[in-house]
């Protein structure tokens, strides 16, 4: 790992620590429901702009919540600008992480599974 992409990864968990900071205790939008958790973040190597990945927990509408993240996307920039130190803050894009919904499924195949398995161990 090179100076450069150690540096970017440091970046990158800055940014995640605040953006989750700002969505969690400064964001007023009504439309961003639920539980936001800011997953992971990938910057450019110009710094220029990070790719914000969120999961949403028990909102509302995920639709609304994720438009009303990408409006609120200058209010946050600006909130981080002012926590982390970088010459330019980058332009946030945020993005559903559907990591965690493909891995309930994967959990939810698996116990089905299980359960068959045990059934038939039952039945024999």
């Amino acid at each position: 790992m090179d100076k450069s992409s150690n540096r970017l990864a440091r970046v990158e968990e800055e940014l995640k620590r605040q953006i989750s900071q700002v969505i969690n205790y400064e964001l007023k939008n009504p439309d961003v429901t639920g539980m936001v958790s800011v997953t992971k973040v990938k910057v450019t190597p110009d710094l220029r702009f990070a790719r914000i990945f969120v999961s949403v927990l028990n909102s509302k509408n995920l639709k609304k919540t994720l438009d009303g993240l990408k409006e609120s996307s200058g209010f946050v920039r600006s909130r981080v600008a002012n926590t982390v130190n970088l010459r330019t803050t980058p332009q946030l894009v945020f993005e559903y992480d559907e990591s965690i919904v493909y891995g309930e499924k994967i959990d939810a195949i698996l116990n089905d599974l299980k359960q068959e398995e045990k059934h038939n161990d039952e039945n024999n």
